[in-house]
């Protein structure tokens, strides 16, 4: 009974320092006409996880379920997932604030999960992957392919990419993130300059129960760039010449001699004149 006690007097202490964590929530101005609510309501959501897995800790910022940021907890610094949110980096005010949430939340693993163990149910998410270009397929045109991961829980999962089946290298970080309901998602970017007979692989692991989902990608319905560019100048050369020709008609048209005799009571119609 005493060792029950002394157990429950450790987690109410570890939970009063919960006041203590930045909150995640919906930003949500003051009560706005139904109408409205489309173009006011948005989700911004800071999210600290901490795992037996790799990686260890985590954070990510989102803001209606995209991606902003994540944090490198080596260099003590946010990384935008894209270059354009970079220069939002450079506030680090409350970064020893994020350093604290990470050792409350590694605490809270340690201590008390042990205490849970086989008592709660376990959430498995299998993760789905999916591989598709950043930018309009053109050959020989620098692009990026993006996987995509969904349904992921936990967040523990290696990502690899492979070319023709042997291994790329150079690949960046996977950014992980979080989205309502608990669940997460993860990006993963690989640089390439697409030719025809390329088949790529994304292999995403899930480190917790070892299930590896794969989705490929290879080109589809794509032009040689330089083919491209003579089938867009020809498109517009003919559309030119459409252009000339309608005109020409047109001109013709209302620009034609009056025809026909006038009996009395009729009248004789010119262009667009009447009598």
């Amino acid at each position: 009974m005493a060792h029950g006690q002394s157990q429950g007097a450790a987690l109410l202490q570890l939970l009063q320092l919960l006041w203590l964590l930045p909150h995640s929530g919906a930003i949500q101005e003051a009560s706005t006409p139904v109408w409205q609510d489309d173009l006011q309501n948005h989700t911004f959501l800071h999210t600290v996880y901490c795992q037996y897995g790799s990686p260890s800790v985590g954070l990510s910022e989102t803001y209606d379920e995209d991606q902003l940021f994540s944090f490198d907890f080596s260099r003590n610094t946010r990384v935008p997932r894209l270059p354009e949110f970079a220069k939002w980096t450079e506030e680090q005010s409350d970064a020893s604030a994020i350093l604290f949430d990470t050792g409350f939340c590694q605490m809270m693993v340690q201590q008390i999960g042990p205490q849970l163990d086989g008592k709660i149910p376990v959430s498995r998410g299998f993760p789905i992957a999916e591989v598709f270009t950043m930018k309009p397929l053109e050959f020989g045109k620098p692009n990026t392919l993006v996987c995509f991961v969904s349904n992921l829980f936990p967040p523990t999962l290696t990502v690899n990419w492979q070319h023709h089946s042997h291994p790329v290298e150079g690949v960046g970080p996977t950014f992980v993130s979080a989205i309502d309901g608990l669940t997460f998602q993860a990006f993963s970017y690989l640089n390439f300059t697409p030719e025809p007979s390329d088949i790529f692989s994304c292999m995403v692991t899930h480190e917790i129960d070892r299930y590896t989902a794969i989705a490929y990608w290879v080109p589809q319905n794509a032009l040689p760039s330089d083919l491209l560019e003579n089938v867009l100048c020809g498109l517009a050369f003919g559309l030119g010449v459409l252009g000339i020709i309608v005109g020409t008609v047109l001109i013709i048209y209302f620009r034609k001699p009056c025809s026909g005799g006038m009996s009395s009571g009729e009248g004789v119609s010119c262009g667009s004149q009447t009598q």
